[in-house]
């Protein structure tokens, strides 16, 4: 299962090359630029009906608070797991620390 999240995780993301968009922006706004991109071109890449809406909810939650509140989003389903390995993987082929996704469960 990690190989295919794996190669999943090595295609670009639609448009984020092109940083016009991102000029100007500070680092932390580019990241979660990125992420929010990102995490929209990953939900292509998995079942989204695995996804619940809390899940979704508290993603959207990270990405309107400009994606620095502390977050720990639990993954319970498959999907919701295949998500965050793939986004991990994304986020840090763009040079992002791994510890950036707001994603963690209690232990």
């Amino acid at each position: 299962m990690l190989l295919p999240c794996a190669a999943a995780a090595l295609l670009p993301v639609q448009g984020l090359a092109q940083g016009a968009d991102l000029e100007g922006m500070t680092w932390t706004e580019q990241k979660c630029a990125f992420y929010d991109r990102a995490f929209d071109d990953a939900v292509g890449k998995v079942d989204a009906k695995g996804l619940s809406a809390a899940f979704l909810a508290q993603n959207e939650a990270f990405v309107a608070g400009g994606c620095t509140e502390y977050l720990r989003i639990c993954p319970t389903s498959a999907q919701e797991y295949r998500l965050v390995d793939i986004l991990t993987l994304m986020t840090m082929n763009e040079g992002m620390a791994s510890t950036f996704v707001p994603f963690g469960c209690p232990q």
